[in-house]
């Protein structure tokens, strides 16, 4: 193996800690995937990862006031385009992901909307109205526009020979609706994260997404979840077999989320954060493995969604 690829190995191997230090939801849900796929998540989720704890506490803890912070998380995205542009970085998270968003062709205003959204974390406390749109769209819509830009991308290198499939060619409704699915699906995580985090956000950050603090107010932010859900769920089937099976693990384990969510007063959400037992999220991801795996080819699946449905007639 060249210096380079012993290089790569490391900056994957240390993109795959911070996914196991991080999320043990979104650690079970990549498992399931290809070899290719995984990595290449876990690629994206570090670098998501580290720009999000640059601005959600850990800077400040170390005594960055927020000037500093916002100079760190601009520098920290400058590495980034660097990382992509020439092909290193002295930053194995920065490594990891560029080198997934060269092999994927990853867009790169995804990636500045992903970074803009991270600063306005860092300059406003208001996030009413269109400014919430903006900042869902680009703190978790584009990440999940960058999966499947990863799913869909196919493996490349000594993956491609290993697995024996070409990417299959896919029309632009097909692209579309696979892409609408994302989006929602990413801004349906982001909505259940900022109910089970009120409590931090509100107490440690000075930030409130939602202003959820009745009962009302917390059933039609359930229900603006679940909407998003069920659209996202009509694009699931149109995903390759690898990714569709830990797309769905995460669908299936954030709606149990929502649910438990939904049944949780909402003066207990200002105070504690709700979780998934470790012995349901394995219940759960079993049940992900065959609802992913029982449908018939690709082409066959497609046909569900609307919008897909019409393109193959």
């Amino acid at each position: 193996m060249s210096g380079l690829g012993r290089y790569q190995e490391m900056s994957r191997a240390a993109a795959a800690s911070v996914i196991g230090c991080y999320s043990t939801s979104f650690g079970a849900a990549t498992r399931l995937l290809a070899r290719p796929e995984r990595e290449r998540i876990r690629d994206v989720y570090a670098m998501v990862r580290v720009a999000d704890e640059i601005v959600d506490g850990p800077a400040a803890a170390a005594g960055l006031d927020a000037g500093e912070v916002a100079e760190r998380l601009d520098r920290f995205e400058r590495e980034v385009f660097e990382g992509i542009g020439t092909g290193f970085s002295a930053n194995p998270v920065v490594q990891a992901f560029a080198r997934t968003a060269r092999e994927c062709s990853l867009d790169p205003e995804h990636i500045r909307a992903f970074f803009r959204s991270m600063r306005a974390d860092v300059e406003t406390s208001d996030y009413s109205g269109e400014r919430l749109e903006e900042y869902i769209y680009g703190s978790a819509e584009v990440v999940g526009l960058m999966c499947l830009d990863v799913f869909l991308a196919g493996p490349s290198g000594p993956d491609a020979a290993a697995c024996g499939r070409p990417a299959p060619a896919r029309t632009a409704v097909h692209r579309q609706a696979l892409g609408d699915g994302a989006r929602h699906l990413g801004a349906a995580f982001q909505k259940i994260n900022f109910l089970r985090d009120l409590a931090e956000d509100r107490e440690d950050l000075g930030r409130d997404y939602t202003g959820v603090r009745s009962e009302e107010e917390k059933a039609r932010a359930v229900e603006d979840i679940r909407r998003d859900l069920s659209i996202a769920a009509h694009s699931l089937p149109g995903l390759p077999v690898s990714p569709r099976t830990g797309v769905t693990a995460a669908y299936l384990l954030f709606s149990e989320l929502t649910d438990r969510i939904a049944a949780t007063p909402a003066a207990r959400l200002s105070t504690a954060r709700v979780r998934v037992p470790d012995a349901v999220k394995v219940r759960i991801v079993a049940s992900a493995v065959l609802k992913a795996r029982r449908g018939g080819p690709e082409r066959e699946l497609l046909t569900r969604h609307p919008a897909l449905a019409e393109d193959a007639s």
